[in-house]
């Protein structure tokens, strides 16, 4: 929520951020049952698979966005400093090129 623009929504029945309405971070609570607790982000062109092979405890592809080269993140996996650092770039991925530009 620190982010400029951050907007909370419930999506799908979990909480989803939003930049100027495009969702930049989605939280996963069992989505389905598949048992991950994590927080899908989009990753960089080419770097989602580069992700779970680096670290396959860590990041998964997640259903749906997956194909897209979202990548989860399980919470439980990850530290607080390097997940705020993925999820403020996710934010400026999405941004608008103005707005992000803002805040580099």
């Amino acid at each position: 929520m620190a982010m400029p623009e951050c907007e909370e929504r419930l999506s799908h029945g979990e909480p989803t951020f939003f930049v100027r309405k495009k969702v930049f971070c989605a939280f996963s609570n069992n989505h389905h049952g598949d048992g991950h607790i994590a927080v899908c982000i989009p990753a960089g062109p080419g770097r989602q698979a580069e992700m779970i092979e680096e670290a396959p405890e860590t990041f998964y592809r997640p259903p749906y966005v997956g194909v897209k080269g979202w990548v989860g993140v399980e919470l439980t996996r990850i530290g607080d400093a390097q997940l705020t650092e993925l999820i403020r770039a996710a934010w400026r991925m999405v941004a608008p090129k103005k707005l992000a530009a803002a805040q580099a």
